[in-house]
């Protein structure tokens, strides 16, 4: 699924495409249909806009791509300038992406009958923090609570690990799998190494540059150049011709994935009214693409290089993405790791699927296989702060590139006053990004010690669950002067400063050398460092144990202290809290668009439905003169829709529709009155020759019917006889009238005259006969009742039932069916 990030839906697959018209807008499926037709008002493709400054270069080359048009945000940051509402209107991405993400809300909520808050987030692992920030800030203007940022590769491995059943166990060697992701414009690799319930990422790398819509720009090139030679037109100045023959060349793309002889490309009414054609063959394809082909090994060469891994340790090679269904592809994939590749999991749904278990993991309302997941940091990030000693500054790399992640690191500081890290990538060559900031931090309300020595200050840096970088809390340890003098030795935690250097930076190491981390856990592991980033000798174990136990004397205090953060492209709350609420004013107004349009089809729906039943079905009910002018209203009321009502209030085409069926029910009543009436009709004839039957059967003596009271039953053949009147004098009246007429008697009068005669006749000619009391002698012998009597079987008056059967505790009892 091209443009912004993947997500489980149950409509199986929705398009990131959204329409923005003159009252509404159209989004995912929806608005696909619009690419073409409403070509500067529709985006699409716009993931990789998130989280960037319009002068970014890698927006610049989008802007040259994309129809519609980009905008320079008041923050700086990328936009579009689309026509809605009919006026122009700058969205922010985050907005963009929200209107996305909303609309799948809203998809799931209709499918599951329940709100829907929760969901992750699959997005390229090679997204930056402010690219995260980003997408975090655009689930927020759908109202969606985002547990977690997934990389889609580690998405993909979860959907493949977490139902295998022959993983090896944890202390075997793990299973190493690598994930290949070609999607619509980034192309992305993993190996991942599988134990049962635990998945590790070793190692990722990607060209975010590489995917389906190059190798579709190939084949648009190509064809552009051959229609300049053969028909005289630039296909590239005319944006609505140049989306046709995209998708035409994406159809074509799909077509030689399966086929190697020639194919056609016509398209009809190109541009200037010119129908062209063309053909192409596999091998053109691949000659066309060779320079992108060429591009698909060295992430192969990187990814197992970072992860020290040989060919033969790998177990199998899963490929998902559209793009990985082109031959050539999959080709220069087998011959660098010579083996067959995998085609196990669903290309298309492989990420999504991932990220609906990562959600059902983290949510308490399922219960889901324990399954942990180690990602990894993509990027190494380093902190720098200023130092005391000769004006200098100091530095430490905090999270090498392939650390595990989420990950915690707990950095001591020697401070007298308030101070700022700087965080950044340290290698921006590896970043696809333009700019290496990732934020800056003040740690605020440090003063020096009671005895004018620095405070040590603890900072606890940490990658989050969703790879994003923040420093997450900072502290600072007092020490507490007790009476009796008692040495302060055993409140040290650190070799002793060296002597002269009081004001020089020091960083602490230690390390908790924390196993695997389940997704779901919020305890992330930790390790401390000090400047140089070599890891301290001493056990963390005995470390923590002393600060508690010096913690519990009083000798230290920990107290926690402020920190002020300042997020490189980050979107401050004012401006997010106005995002959320345009977002809410669209939903309203696409909704009450929504039921303007639906009450405009109620009328055009009514026209045509009931013009066809005139003519048919209704013909004998209306008369030749009521006819005409029913039919010349009908007639009105469709020219009036093509006209000046082709834009009304929902109100007016209410109306109009009231002011249509008030001539249109009558006819629609004596069509259905005359359909249903037989029914009716006999129906309660059947139920008077039922009880005639009965009544009969008393006057004869039956006896069945013997114990029924004759004064009842007279009552009874009184109402059947004045039922029988009212039915025969209805029927007679009813069959003296045309088809035009109203009927003398509805359908619902004979249906409550059913019921009245149920409900007087049906007590009384159908009561029970009483059950017979025994005397306690003869039901002792039985003497009296040779055989069953009306229906009940004999073993119940026998003194030995059989087996099975109930026992009454009332023997002089007998129950009368």
């Amino acid at each position: 699924m091209g443009g912004p990030p993947r997500h489980g839906v149950l409509d199986r697959e929705e398009r990131a495409c959204i329409s923005l018209g003159s009252r509404t807008r159209a989004i995912g499926n929806a608005a696909k249909s619009q690419i073409v037709t409403n070509v500067r008002n529709t985006i699409h493709g716009f993931k990789k806009l998130h989280g960037r400054s319009f002068d970014d270069p890698i927006v610049q080359t989008e802007r040259i791509r994309l129809p519609y048009e980009l905008q320079k945000m008041p923050n700086g940051s990328a936009g579009v300038k689309v026509r809605y509402l009919e006026e122009e209107r700058p969205f922010a991405i985050e907005q963009v992406t929200g209107m996305l993400l909303a609309k799948l809300k809203e998809t799931s909520e209709n499918a599951l009958k329940k709100p829907v808050a929760d969901c992750v987030i699959s997005i390229p692992s090679f997204f930056t923090d402010a690219e995260r920030r980003s997408v975090m800030a655009a689930a927020q203007v759908a109202g969606l609570n985002c547990l977690r940022l997934m990389n889609e590769t580690t998405a993909v491995a979860l959907a493949y690990g977490i139902y295998k059943q022959d993983l090896p166990s944890l202390d075997e060697k793990p299973r190493n799998v690598v994930f290949i992701d070609m999607g619509h414009s980034a192309y992305q690799v993993s190996v991942c190494a599988f134990n049962k319930g635990k998945l590790k990422v070793l190692a990722t790398t990607f060209d975010p540059y590489l995917g389906g819509r190059n190798f579709d720009e190939a084949l648009v090139d190509y064809f552009c150049d051959e229609f300049k030679t053969k028909y005289k037109i630039n296909v590239k100045e005319n944006s609505r011709a140049l989306l046709r023959l995209y998708q035409e060349c994406e159809k074509l793309k799909k077509l030689m994935s399966a086929n190697a002889s020639d194919l056609p490309l016509n398209i009809e009414c190109f541009m200037n009214d010119l129908d062209v054609s063309s053909k192409m063959n596999r091998a053109q394809f691949e000659q066309l693409c060779a320079s992108l082909l060429a591009r698909v090994e060295p992430p192969l060469k990187s990814v197992m290089d970072q992860a020290n891994l040989q060919r033969e340790d790998i177990n199998s090679i899963e490929i998902v993405g559209g793009a990985t269904r082109i031959p050539a592809v999959k080709e220069q994939v087998t011959r660098f790791f010579l083996k067959d590749i995998s085609t196990t999991l669903n290309a298309d749904e492989a990420v999504a699927r991932g990220c609906a278990l990562q959600c059902a993991i983290l949510s308490p309302a399922f219960k889901v296989r324990e399954f942990s997941i180690t990602d990894l940091v993509p990027y190494s990030v380093t902190l720098r702060w200023k130092t005391s000693f000769e004006e200098g500054t100091g530095e430490c790399e905090v999270f090498s590139k392939n650390h595990p992640a989420p990950f915690s690191k707990v950095i001591t500081f020697h401070k007298k006053e308030p101070f700022e890290l700087e965080a950044f990538y340290t290698n921006l060559h590896e970043v696809p990004y333009p700019d290496p900031r990732i934020g800056n931090f003040t740690i605020q309300n440090v003063f020096p010690q009671s005895d004018g020595d620095s405070s040590k200050v603890k900072v606890k840096v940490r990658i989050n669950i969703h790879g994003i970088f923040s420093v997450a809390s900072a502290s600072v340890i007092e020490k507490q002067s007790l009476e009796g003098g008692h040495n302060d030795a055993a409140v040290e935690t650190e070799a002793p400063k060296s002597e002269g250097k009081e004001d020089v930076d020091k960083m602490q190491v230690d390390q908790e050398e924390g196993g695997h981390q389940k997704c779901h856990a919020e305890h992330t592991p930790e390790e401390e460092i000090d400047h140089t980033g070599a890891k301290a000798k001493a056990p963390p174990s005995d470390k923590q144990d002393r600060i508690n136990q010096t913690i519990k004397k009083g000798k230290i205090k920990s107290i926690d202290l402020p920190i002020q953060s300042s997020l490189y492209r980050q979107l401050t709350q004012d401006l997010l809290n106005s995002y959320i609420e345009n977002e809410g004013k669209m939903i309203m107004q696409d909704k009450l668009e929504k039921e303007r349009n639906d009450a405009k089809n109620a009328v055009e729906e009514y026209v045509y439905d009931f013009r066809d039943k005139l003519g048919t079905v209704y013909e004998k009910f209306i008369t030749p003169e009521d006819m005409n002018k029913l039919s010349a209203m009908l007639e009105d009321t469709e020219n009036w829709l093509y006209e000046e009502g082709e834009d009304q209030p929902k109100q007016v085409y209410v109306d109009r529709l009231q002011e249509l069926k008030k001539y249109g029910q009558p006819i629609q009543m004596k069509y259905v009155e005359h359909e249903e009436r037989p029914k009716a009709l006999n129906d309660l004839g059947k139920k008077i020759q039922l009880v005639l039957k009965v009544i009969e059967a008393h006057r004869n003596k039956d006896e069945r019917y013997d114990h029924l009271d004759p004064a009842e039953m007279e009552r009874v053949e009184k109402y059947i006889s004045d039922s029988m009147n009212w039915l025969n004098s209805k029927m007679n009246a009813q069959n003296k009238l045309s088809l035009t007429q109203d009927p003398v008697v509805k359908v619902s009068e004979i249906v409550t005259k059913s019921k009245e005669l149920d409900n007087f006749c049906n007590p009384i000619v159908y009561k029970p006969k009483p059950k017979v009391e025994v005397p306690e002698d003869k039901a002792k012998t039985g003497s009296e009742h040779n055989g069953p009597m009306d229906g009940q079987s004999g073993s119940e008056t026998s003194p030995d039932p059989p087996k099975g059967s109930s026992q009454h505790t009332d023997s002089g009892e007998m129950e009368v069916d």
